[in-house]
């Protein structure tokens, strides 16, 4: 169940330095100076040999491609691309981490202002020894272990231009969206790399610190107050002014995950008064904690989470006589914020078309599920509409707007899964270890996951 791949790390030539004090700038290098490196690089290398086990060792008949070892030579690279998905500012590494990854026989390639955006500058990637690369390409093509935020899958916008640039047995290393489409996540795994996947990122505490979709979610509930306080028209505090008392805005979160409860302490923070629901009983507590209102239906689901702590898609009679219940406080608040989200399932509608009648004139609903469906009738996804005075916010892609600690975390969250699994410069892909297993979307032409091939209703791998 074990595959390991073994670099020796070899040194690097005068050439690669890319800045020093005696330098007055960064240096960026172009791909034929990548490419002359990488050729340096293998020639000072002894060659080494991987034992990557091939899928037949592990039960899986799979093309005999995988039953052969793989020869590599040099370095492991890890290359960080500029994120292309339009409007798109923060990048997977940044400056911080470097050292840490250094230290684990790691090298950076980064392609030049990957980080600008989001507030890392070349010059800071340069100083902790990353290489600044000027070309897309060559990011790819020398890199072992190629590291971004939105892979293909995730986006889907501009992220197939990239599927060209990968190669066999590269590492891919991203939010892949593996329930989207069954034809995207096979097109990646036809391109021969080993990807996982971070949403799959099991929810225990030996995996805490590499889970980037809390993360991410941490910000984007933190994001979504801010946005909807600047839509809203009501100042969110109680303030006790010389024209008299303004009453605090009334804050509604429904769903309490990562980013409801981050979305609830953000909106307490700013003085707005916090009522908030979730299917999950166990959900209570952690409002309560926060400052808000739990509100309680006399409605009880049936397996409200999953083994992972997620929230179970419930039947269409639950969700009827749930939005039957919710009305009232829908219809009592100022501003409204939807974050229930089903893994790999459409987002429940709890906001019918009638409950967005009933509100103030003003009102705000944010929808942080609106690119899977939304939780409000008239959410359209990537758009902002008023519809019967109320202002109606269907947020995509949030985190984006908060570039500098987003990329900060989602970078220490890579770190540690790299370092997870590399240990003594050799990488294990050891499936036994529930977080190689549940994150490992591809590998040799074949989607492997067990959840996803079920979720596409895809036949089991064979087992000999």
């Amino acid at each position: 169940m074990k595959a390991a791949w073994y670099w020796r790390r070899a040194p690097a030539p005068a050439a690669s330095i890319i800045c020093t004090p005696a330098y007055a700038q960064t240096k960026i290098l172009g791909s034929v100076e990548v490419a002359r490196q990488s050729r340096i690089i293998a020639s000072q290398a002894a060659p080494v040999r991987t034992s990557l086990a091939s899928f037949a060792a592990e039960g899986h008949n799979t093309e005999s491609s995988r039953h052969k070892s793989l020869d590599r030579q040099g370095l492991v690279i890890i290359g960080v691309p500029k994120e292309t998905y339009p409007g798109e500012r923060r990048v997977a590494l940044v400056p911080a981490v470097l050292p840490t990854l250094t230290k684990a026989g790691f090298e950076v390639h980064i392609q030049a202002g990957a980080g600008i955006d989001a507030g890392y500058p070349d010059s800071q990637y340069a100083d902790k020894g990353a290489k600044i690369v000027a070309d897309r390409a060559a990011v790819f093509g020398a890199a072992d272990i190629v590291v971004q935020i939105l892979c293909y899958g995730s986006n889907d916008v501009t992220g197939k231009r990239d599927v060209p640039l990968l190669h066999r047995d590269q590492i891919l290393i991203g939010f892949l969206r593996p329930f989207g489409s069954a034809e995207i996540v096979q097109e990646i795994a036809h391109a021969g790399v080993t990807a996982f996947s971070v949403e799959l990122m099991p929810r225990t505490t030996r995996a805490q610190s590499m889970d980037a979709l809390s993360s991410m979610g941490t910000v984007c509930g933190y994001k979504a107050v801010l946005v909807a306080a600047d839509t809203h028209p009501r100042i969110f505090p109680m303030l006790t002014t010389a024209a008299g008392t303004v009453t605090p805005a009334r804050v509604f979160v429904i769903g309490c995950g990562v980013a409801g409860l981050q979305a609830i302490a953000t909106a307490r923070r700013l003085g707005a008064v916090i009522s908030a629901y979730d299917l999950r009983p166990a959900a209570k507590e952690q409002v309560q904690s926060l400052g808000g209102r739990f509100v309680e239906l006399p409605i009880e689901a049936k397996e409200a989470q999953d083994a992972r702590g997620y929230a179970t898609a419930q039947d269409e009679d639950f969700y009827r006589r749930q939005r039957e219940l919710l009305g009232k406080a829908v219809q009592e608040s100022d501003v409204v914020i939807t974050a229930a989200v089903i893994p790999g399932k459409k987002s429940p509608v709890l906001v019918t078309e009638d409950m967005v009648k009933g509100m103030a004139p003003g009102s705000v609903i944010l929808d942080l599920a609106s690119e899977r469906g939304g939780n409000c009738e008239l959410t359209e996804a990537g758009k902002t509409v008023v519809k019967h005075d109320v202002t109606i916010v269907g947020a995509i892609n949030l985190a984006t707007g908060v570039p500098y600690h987003a990329s900060m975390m989602y970078a220490r969250n890579v770190t540690a899964f790299l370092t997870h699994l590399i240990k003594d410069q050799k990488l294990n892909l050891n499936l036994e270890d529930e977080i190689v297993r549940e994150t490992l979307l591809t590998r040799g032409g074949e989607i492997v996951n067990v959840r996803v091939r079920e979720f596409f209703k895809l036949p089991a791998l064979v087992k000999s």
